[in-house]
């Protein structure tokens, strides 16, 4: 990592570099189509069930999907030029998209339908995320991968301010309603789909092995199993996203179900997280290739675990936005450096597969959201959500206590294959 940069240039400077900035552009048009169904799935399955059961039984069916594609996905990243897998994820998502709006529109949705989009989406989201990340390693290189991860992430959560807001904005005009707004996030994903068109074809020169997806597929868990710093990152990040981040899944039981409100306050309540993540991205920026970032991602993960503690406690509508902003802060400093710490670990023949498994915490996201919908169907919902934040404070604890004395380690770039582990017969 760099010594460091510091200042509004230095926040933005690998979009200096074209071929990111396209890449860029695509993943933020991707990502605000995406942060409208995301509402809109919770809403509408709300709708037709009013359960909190339901709304985790989509996000089951999204973590499923996710749980099996995301590893192959990550051999695909490291193996088959990384813009054609993109486009293929982005015609999916497109496609989701597309469909729903239809039977929303003609009057014929049900609740399966939810699920199988849910299906088409995590199934395209466990290819698109893997190839994303490493294409952006591939595109600016270790000394701005921290700078391009967290302007990434800034792509991510600045639309999550404004897209959930104008998704309910919009469902809720009777001449657009739900189905109308879902064509319309149909629309913008077909600007991604464009978008990553005019992107290099990520082309991975380097790799020549003819081995079967599952043989590519252990080898990288390999990979990850015999270098103990990557392996605990990976493992603690599984456990604080697949609990911590369950709280988003909730948010139109806990906005229309606790508080009594209405689709549009959902939305509002959606795009805190992100409006404390974007005030927080720029200046994280800056630092993200710099020294002190296993400290600065050790404390951001805490903000991120107790914030969703705080939410479980907070009774009111607007005492809840503001602890869901701080939320959104921490997740961003936790999600932008654990990252950039996980691929400047990792050798570049196995970006693809190190990504893969760092996504799999929200294939577990999504796992869990099922028994936590039950959870809080028996506790109460404001109790399971303190629950899911205890665990994830509870995974950066141990993590930190583990890791404290090697953090000047961890980051300085690929981790070698200890010596006691010749045996295992992997590629460095």
């Amino acid at each position: 990592m760099s010594s460091g940069r510091f200042g509004v240039g230095a926040a933005f400077s690998s979009l200096r570099i074209p071929d990111y900035r396209l890449l860029w552009w695509a993943g933020t048009l991707s990502f605000m189509s995406v942060q409208m169904q995301f509402l809109l799935r919770g809403v509408l399955a709300w709708d037709l069930t009013e359960r909190e059961g339901a709304l985790g039984l989509v996000y089951l069916a999204f973590g499923i999907a996710m749980l099996i594609a995301t590893p192959l996905g990550g051999v695909a990243a490291d193996r088959l030029p990384k813009r054609r897998i993109l486009l293929a994820s982005q015609a999916a998502l497109l496609a989701a998209a597309a469909g729903m709006g239809f039977v929303v529109v003609t009057d014929r949705v049900q609740f399966w339908m939810l699920l199988l989009a849910a299906v088409t989406q995590g199934t395209a989201f466990g290819f698109f995320g893997p190839t994303r990340m490493a294409f952006t390693a591939e595109l600016v290189g270790r000394e701005q991968l921290g700078n391009a991860i967290t302007l990434s992430m800034l792509s991510l959560n600045g639309t999550r301010v404004f897209a959930p807001s104008i998704a309910g904005a919009l469902a809720g005009i009777a001449i657009i309603g739900i189905g109308g707004t879902y064509l319309i996030s149909a629309v913008i994903s077909l600007g991604a789909f464009i978008q990553l068109l005019r992107c290099p074809s990520g082309e991975n020169l380097k790799v020549t092995t003819k081995a079967r997806p599952l043989a590519e597929i252990v080898d990288g868990v390999k990979y990850v199993m015999a270098r103990q710093h990557l392996r605990r990152l990976i493992i603690s990040s599984f456990a604080i996203i697949m609990f911590g981040f369950n709280y988003v899944a909730f948010i139109p039981a806990l906005v229309k179900g606790t508080y009594d409100l209405t689709d549009g306050w959902v939305g509002l309540m959606m795009s805190a997280s992100s409006i404390g993540a974007v005030l927080v991205a720029v200046p994280l920026a800056t630092r993200a290739d710099g020294p002190g970032v296993w400290r600065l991602m050790v404390f951001s993960g805490a903000v991120f675990g107790g914030g969703v503690i705080a939410l479980g406690i907070s009774s009111q509508f607007f005492v809840a936005f503001a602890v869901v902003a701080v939320v959104g802060a921490g997740t961003t400093g936790y999600q932008s450096l654990s990252n950039t710490l996980a691929l400047n670990m990792a050798d570049e023949s196995h970006h693809g597969r190190v990504q893969s498994l760092m996504m799999l915490s929200f294939a577990g996201f999504g796992i869990a959201a099922a028994p936590l919908g039950l959870l809080a169907e028996w506790i109460g919902l404001r109790p399971a959500i303190m629950l899911m934040g205890l665990a994830a404070l509870s995974a950066v604890a141990v993590y930190a206590l583990m890791e404290r004395g090697s953090q000047d380690e961890i980051g300085r770039g690929p981790m070698p294959l200890p010596v006691e582990s010749p045996s295992l017969g992997l590629r460095k």
